[in-house]
């Protein structure tokens, strides 16, 4: 007998995920991370800051300073409660380890973030995919269906959606939320980019817990969560997380950084621009579908989604090739939006392609 012989033969049939690895020199727009970097004044003031946290302590994650600096920049409800996590991505686990009894189900979108699925093989649980329309739009009456047939102990919507990019309409999110009889996870992680957020209602609605992260605004080192709900939820919760799931230096790089709100501001405003700018541009080429996106990607459908990513990669561009991930993204690539120049050379590649 093998020592893995003892390991759970689910997990020895999944595939770990993939981070790309990027050659030096590339434009990377595989990962929806910002392209701005701080400016020199501010990496100085931040070198003070991480100088003097107090590494030699543990942290306290439920009692630092970022708690209210995030409640006093996004205007986080007072009924709420809110409990940070190593990136949204140990919040989407420990979520779904809350509600591992046996026979439970989670239900989501699909496609959707992978993680949804991934995290309930984790906990032994059946995961229900219920498929968007052709044009990434949800399926109100199969999702609502899909309800009442599954009864959910949780549901994951991401709002906007990954890796589709669209924001689904709030209505409809609302019926799922009402309808739903276990605990509706409304995924922000884009929602920086979008027009809409339910964090307004965090706290005041019994079953949802609305997650977001510092991540695509410019801190994805930083691995920083949230989630917002009621007390009563959020204490459930809490009793799961890891009790020094943070690290000093990323609390203190965080509170930090949110004092530099006209800089996120700017640069969130920047990749909005540039995002519907690509999307103008894209026009001109009969050969790519692109779909409406409220986040920092764009997603397309082209004739070849490989030969794309080839040709890119060939001209030191790394995006992301959807072809395969679900049957509705067939030939479908994700771009994320980039400084004005990677755009431009994105464009460029393009036009040599598609271009009459």
């Amino acid at each position: 007998m093998s020592h893995l012989d003892c390991i759970r033969n689910d997990i020895r049939n999944m595939r770990a995920y993939q981070v790309a690895d990027v050659p030096a020199g590339f434009i990377k727009l595989d990962a929806m991370e910002s392209p701005y970097d701080y400016p020199e004044d501010m990496k100085k003031e931040l070198g003070r800051t991480l100088a003097e946290a107090p590494i030699r302590l543990y942290p306290n994650p439920a009692t630092c300073g970022l708690l209210q600096v995030l409640r006093d920049t996004y205007q986080i409800p007072d009924e709420a409660d809110v409990v940070l996590g190593n990136g949204s991505d140990e919040l989407i686990e420990r979520l779904t380890m809350l509600v591992s009894k046996p026979g439970a189900k989670v239900l989501a979108p699909a496609p959707s973030f992978v993680m949804y699925r991934v995290n309930a093989e984790f906990f032994g649980l059946e995961f229900i995919g219920v498929p968007l329309r052709e044009n990434f739009t949800m399926d109100l009456d199969a999702m609502l269906a899909a309800v009442k047939e599954h009864q959910p102990a949780l549901v994951f919507i991401a709002y906007p959606n990954n890796p589709t990019g669209g924001r689904f309409a709030r209505e409809k999110v609302q019926a799922i939320i009402d309808a739903a009889p276990g605990i509706v996870v409304v995924d922000e992680a884009y929602g920086a980019f979008s027009s809409d957020s339910f964090l307004g209602e965090a706290g005041k609605i019994p079953n949802l817990v609305v997650l977001r992260t510092l991540s695509k605004i410019g801190f994805a080192g930083l691995r920083i969560g949230y989630a917002s709900g009621t007390p009563a939820l959020i204490n459930e919760l809490k009793k799961i997380i890891p009790p020094y799931n943070m690290n000093q230096l990323s609390l203190a790089a965080a509170e930090f950084a949110l004092q530099y709100r006209p800089f996120i501001t700017e640069n969130i405003n920047k990749l909005k621009g540039e995002r519907e700018r690509m999307r103008t541009a894209l026009h001109a080429y009969p050969a790519i579908r692109d779909f409406p996106s409220e986040a920092n990607f764009l997603t397309l459908r082209v004739p070849d989604a490989k030969a794309l990513f080839d040709k890119l990669y060939e001209h030191n561009i790394l995006i992301k090739n959807l072809h395969g991930t679900h049957p509705l993204l067939d030939q479908c690539v994700r771009i994320t939006i980039g400084l004005p120049e990677h755009n431009q050379a994105v464009l460029a590649v393009l036009a040599e392609m598609y271009g009459s």
